[in-house]
């Protein structure tokens, strides 16, 4: 897939995938704060970018 990337300037081969990350940083909370991120890495530049799906 291409899309834009910051580092290189240009449009670009991505590898894109869906994760879930942790946000809360207290180990009590972390199994109920995992949200899904898209993440796209530039197959050029190796530049990784993430977006929250809730926010997307």
């Amino acid at each position: 897939m291409t899309e834009p990337c910051e580092n290189c300037g240009q449009e670009t081969a991505h590898s894109v995938s869906i994760e879930l990350r942790t946000e809360s940083s207290k180990s009590e909370n972390a199994e109920f704060s995992r949200e899904p991120y898209r993440v796209a890495e530039c197959r050029a530049c190796g530049t990784e970018s993430a977006t929250r799906m809730n926010n997307a």
